[in-house]
């Protein structure tokens, strides 16, 4: 159940969504119960293999295909029950597209293809559909190329009209399906930092792409395998990994449930396993000389431990408890698992060499301090 609050911050709602196809072959379950919610001025990453469910996912999302069953609510519009001519109303007006494919149409000029989603919907007067045109053209730096057809400019310029005609209406979320995926590397980032300036002006952006390297500079990657949504923690903890690394991880382990106030490992026992946060939240904590213990940090779901013992000694050097306010839900890659992910992502074994050097500081203070207390006095 979405507290009001939440509705109130969420653009999308998606719940319980399931697609399922009638083939020769028999039914094929294209859609698997997702549960999906998007804030407003998110710039969020689609990602999956092909064959996984994304695209299926993103036409249902636009209109374009309609659902088995569950429900998508879009700015508080239930468009999964939408009819057809109820659909094309509110998409004119609510939703903007932008194809890999551009999809300009080739006898009108720049100008003109910005003008038509307008010139649809009835939207604003002649001149202001000309002035709003211009505007927007001038935003994505194409106002010089306004009178050409899209068959006299480059695949990059084409791209920046159809985000220009996608903003047309001034509609509150841009689905964007592989809008880099017939662009060269420097146009694709000129495209991906113009999303980034919409973002910044309060738009709303999913953006399916195949390119990992532009979905980890989003704010969030949702990542679709076998028509289900992986743990968005789970992607978030290891975005250096790519997308095979990231489903492979996601076929080996299953999440378990702690209970709240239940020690997951121990201070000076073997290190054999790497933690994952996915619910819920720990506290890592450290033994103090003479009795008790002190709360040196606490971790929230994408976060992870255990790499410590596994990169250096193999011995647990922190206590790690789940908080007293809820119940934690968690994964664990053993050893073997866990040296395959480095040894095949150098990014990752960085960043887990990175982290591990910061986490040591405050182990590092806490043991001088323990040292500090029991010195005699009048020694240094």
């Amino acid at each position: 159940m979405i507290d009001t609050a939440q509705k109130n911050k969420n653009i999308i709602e998606i719940r319980d969504l399931v697609k399922v196809y009638k083939t020769p072959a028999g039914e094929f379950t294209a859609i698997k119960g997702l549960d999906v919610d998007v804030q407003r001025g998110e710039f969020v990453a689609v990602i999956g293999k092909s064959g996984s469910g994304k695209s299926t996912f993103i036409n249902m999302l636009t209109g374009i295909d309609r659902p088995s069953t569950g429900s998508i609510y879009i700015d508080g519009a239930p468009i999964h029950d939408y009819t057809e001519a109820q659909m094309a109303v509110w998409r004119g007006k609510n939703l903007g597209i932008v194809f890999q494919f551009f999809q300009l149409l080739p006898t009108l000029t720049v100008l003109e293809n910005v003008i038509l989603p307008m010139e649809l919907n009835n939207l604003y007067s002649k001149a202001e559909r000309r002035e709003r045109a211009m505007n927007l053209l001038e935003k994505v730096e194409m106002t010089q190329q306004a009178n050409k057809l899209p068959a006299a400019i480059s695949g990059g310029q084409q791209q920046r009209v159809a985000i220009a005609r996608a903003l047309a209406n001034d509609p509150p979320l841009i689905v964007a399906d592989e809008p880099t995926g017939n662009l060269d590397s420097k146009t694709a980032e000129k495209i991906f930092l113009l999303f980034e300036d919409l973002v910044a002006s309060g738009k709303t952006i999913l953006m399916v792409t195949h390119d990992s390297d532009l979905a980890r500079r989003a704010n969030r990657t949702i990542l679709i395998s076998d028509g289900e949504v992986v743990n968005e923690y789970l992607v978030r903890a290891l975005s250096s990994l790519n997308q095979d690394q990231l489903i492979e991880v996601v076929k080996h382990v299953k999440p378990h449930a702690y209970p709240r106030d239940t020690n997951i490992i121990h201070e000076g026992e073997v290190g054999d396993k790497f933690y994952i946060i996915l619910e819920g939240k720990v506290d890592i904590v450290l033994a103090q000389r003479g009795g008790g213990s002190v709360v040196v940090n606490q971790l929230h779901p994408g976060n992870y431990f255990g790499e410590m013992a596994l990169l250096g000694s193999g011995i647990r050097t922190a206590t790690v408890r789940v908080t007293s306010d809820a119940d934690a839900k968690l994964i664990a890659l053993d050893n073997k698992a866990f040296n395959n992910l480095i040894n095949e992502s150098r990014l990752l074994r960085e960043e887990l060499t990175k982290i591990t050097a910061e986490r040591a500081i405050p182990q590092r203070d806490h043991a001088t301090m323990r040292i500090k207390r029991v010195v005699p006095q009048g020694e240094k």
